[in-house]
């Protein structure tokens, strides 16, 4: 899946944070959130649990990678900074694994910076691009049952939970555990949470979208 012809959004400021398309030259301060947060993330994150540690050149090659599938159109994975653009407090993604005319957000915050609502800041600037920019008329969160935080996101944004999908997935200790879908259509977008959050986006050349 391409994105419009208006878009992709490159950057996203919200009120908090400053989204924008993974760099190579990121690599060492992505690899100090990351590693400074891995017993946070390895319970849900299987990338967490089976990349890392890692090296900055070895990170910088797999932000190579996230730019270079950024820049043809193929998924959409995004730094997220503080509003400076310095330091980094997380990371997160529209990505078009769902099927046609949908998304899947996905999203992480570094340990020191969990409990602030930064997820449900970036997941509504997330969900308003892609229904105001690229024009989708779906948008999935998918997490654990178990992990409290993010299962609150989908809620706090409106978004319906269709179901939880029964040892869908691989757990830290090899049985299985279960996975929550979260949705909202486009349709339902404006009444709910998501379409009233502050935000302004911008192309690769800067100019704005939304």
């Amino acid at each position: 899946m391409t994105s419009t012809s208006s878009g992709p959004a490159y950057t996203i400021q919200t009120a908090r944070t400053l989204l924008r398309c993974w760099s190579p030259a990121d690599a060492a301060r992505a690899l100090r959130a990351i590693h400074a947060s891995l017993e946070h993330l390895r319970p849900w994150l299987d990338w967490a649990r089976e990349a890392y540690p890692m090296s900055v050149s070895q990170q910088a090659a797999v932000l190579r990678r996230f730019r270079g599938r950024f820049d043809l159109g193929e998924d959409f994975t995004y730094a997220v900074f503080d509003r400076g653009g310095t330091e980094v407090l997380g990371g997160c993604g529209l990505h078009p694994r769902v099927g046609e005319g949908g998304r899947e957000i996905g999203y992480w915050i570094a340990s020191e910076h969990i409990g602030q609502g930064l997820a449900t800041e970036v997941a509504a600037a997330l969900t308003r691009v892609a229904f105001e920019l690229e024009g989708l008329r779906r948008v999935e969160i998918h997490c654990d049952p178990l992990n409290v935080r993010s299962v609150a996101v989908p809620r706090k944004l409106g978004f319906t939970h269709e179901g939880t999908l029964r040892q869908r997935l691989r757990s830290p200790d090899g049985g299985w555990r279960d996975t929550m879908l979260w949705t909202l259509l486009a349709e339902d977008h404006a009444a709910r949470p998501a379409a009233a959050s502050n935000l302004e986006a911008f192309d690769v050349l800067g100019q704005r979208l939304l």
